[in-house]
């Protein structure tokens, strides 16, 4: 069978091949490049857990191993304290920092394992059609030949090739906002915390400066520039340094400088993100990333979330609502990723009558832009699929837990009825649904009568009958959920519904629901269209 035509070796393009290779599709990826990504310091990436989880669950070790996780976070105003939060498993959950070749060659390596995977470097696309059956591209370059696919996903960033061929447009803003980076060797006196320090009180401070550590007593500096577009010289940038060193420190410590760059934030969306068989992932969709907002966060979650969905098509065929939902949840939590971003710039970054006009506009400013640092809020939260095609119709039998539907659930611990026990987060994107029992007391449990104890053996049976493939757990508890409540998870983890017991019919429609309906007939799937 063909397999999926991934166009782009960055990142995203990577983390949806290996997702589609934990779920038994084969995928090709087109590079462009020569397959070897220059170190460049400067440019780092932060991961909030979810995306941390995925891309460790992907087979990453470098987000272990190149990875920082910040132990706190903390705010400044001029020479002020705002605010200081610690960080970890039992507050807010710590986001991790990485430079972006070290992330990429992790992907990299764990592409190399997968017998599924053929990358092919020094290959340029240049243009694809689609037929009833499927997908062919031409590429250039030493190998220069047709490439045959089930479907195609342009993950190939944002003067996406993919995207022009398929003539979508890309409208939105440009130079949002402009950073001047510096990473550095130092000690600061903050150690493992990230810093947010606005209004710095000295000369080259700017309106804002950010300070995020790294392994090895390395840190990412970003000075935020004016809107005018100031002119960025190698001297001017030392002076910045020194100056903020010196501001943080009681005196300019000795530092070894690493790398530096300009970065510019854009924000564009992408008018369709599928065009019958073909699909767009990662900044050929989306640009952001003002306020602290992470664009490659949204790239690795469009990967999650087109992955099994194309894994059940690939295997089992799939109705035109499953994989117009990619499109229809994805593009719709970007769109409001931007528009919550483009509301608070010009209160964040406009004259100062304005920043004042709120009450508490200090302390409300700077909860926005922790929000966007942090992954919190309207900014920075896991995305909530509330409205998605593949929700189901309400049922009395369903009840409410901590989760709500179309969220993300809780990572709490597992175990499945063979015996063994692990966290939830580790049972995703195996391509099938997951039906969570929640029964207080299992810890006591003989493993070996699982099958016959309380309601297992009914819920067992009616798992096996759902019109898709789902695996059985249990837990323990469950934030929010009632004993005997039973939660149906999608494979990229995000909650379908719970339900109060076991209740077959209802559990039937809602994994139903959750693939999109029946498939179609072949013909009619591979030509669905997205408006």
């Amino acid at each position: 069978m063909d397999p999926v035509i991934v166009i782009g070796a960055g990142p995203v393009g990577l983390a949806l091949s290996l997702a589609l290779a934990q779920q038994s599709v084969p995928s090709v990826v087109l590079d462009e490049s020569g397959g070897r990504d220059e170190p460049r310091p400067a440019r780092t990436v932060v991961l909030r857990p979810d995306t941390a989880a995925l891309v460790e669950r992907l087979g990453c070790t470098t987000v272990r191993d190149e990875g920082a996780r910040w132990t706190g976070w903390r705010s400044l105003r001029r020479k002020q304290e705002v605010r200081q939060q610690a960080l970890g498993a039992d507050t807010v959950p710590s986001p991790l920092h990485i430079p972006q070749h070290a992330l990429t060659r992790g992907l990299r390596d764990a592409v190399a394992t997968q017998p599924l995977i053929e990358l092919v470097t020094e290959s340029r696309l240049d243009s694809l059609e689609q037929d009833a059956d499927g997908v062919t591209a031409h590429t250039r370059g030493p190998r220069a030949t047709w490439w045959r696919g089930s479907h195609l996903v342009g993950c190939d960033g944002a003067r996406s090739t993919v995207r022009k061929l398929l003539g979508i447009r890309f409208p939105g803003r440009t130079a949002v906002e402009r950073h001047a980076v510096a990473t550095l060797r130092t000690e600061l006196p903050w150690p493992d915390e990230a810093l947010l320090h606005r209004q710095p009180p000295w000369r080259s401070g700017g309106e804002e400066a950010t300070a995020r550590p790294l392994p090895d007593d390395v840190w990412r500096l970003d000075w935020l520039l004016p809107a005018g577009g100031e002119l960025v010289t190698p001297d001017s940038l030392v002076a910045r340094v020194r100056d903020t060193l010196a501001g943080w420190c009681d005196g300019t410590p000795p530092y070894e400088l690493l790398d530096t760059g300009v970065y510019t934030v854009h924000h564009r969306l992408a008018r369709r993100w599928r065009v019958d068989r073909a699909f767009l992932a990662g900044d050929a969709a989306h640009l952001l990333g003002a306020l602290g907002t992470q664009g490659l966060d949204e790239g690795l979650r469009d990967a999650d979330n087109l992955a099994w969905k194309l894994a059940l098509a690939w295997h089992h065929g799939g109705s035109p609502t499953l994989l117009d939902s990619y499109q229809a949840e994805r593009r719709a939590c970007v769109a409001a990723r931007l528009r919550a971003a483009d509301q608070a710039l010009p209160i964040l970054r406009g004259g100062s009558a304005l920043r004042t006009y709120l009450p508490g506009a200090t302390r409300g400013h700077d909860t926005l832009l922790a929000d966007g640092h942090l992954g919190q809020g309207p900014l920075g939260a896991p995305p909530v699929y509330a409205h998605s095609p593949l929700a189901p119709e309400y049922a009395p039998s369903q009840t409410a837990v901590g989760t709500e539907a179309g969220a993300p659930v809780e990572d709490v611990r597992v175990t499945a009825p063979d015996g063994t026990s692990a966290r939830l987060r580790d049972r995703l994107g195996q391509g099938r649904l997951l039906v969570l029992l929640v029964a207080p007391g299992t810890g006591v449990w003989d493993r070996r009568h699982w099958q016959s104890a309380g309601v297992m053996p009914r819920l067992a049976a009616a798992v096996s009958a759902l019109p898709v493939r789902a695996e059985l757990l249990v837990t323990e508890n469950y934030p929010g959920a009632p004993a005997h409540a039973v939660l149906l998870v999608r494979p990229d983890g995000h909650l379908v519904a719970a339900f109060s017991g076991v209740r077959p019919a209802e559990l039937y429609a809602a994994a139903d629901a959750a693939r999109g309906g029946a498939p179609s007939s072949a013909r009619s799937d591979r030509t669905a269209d997205v408006n």
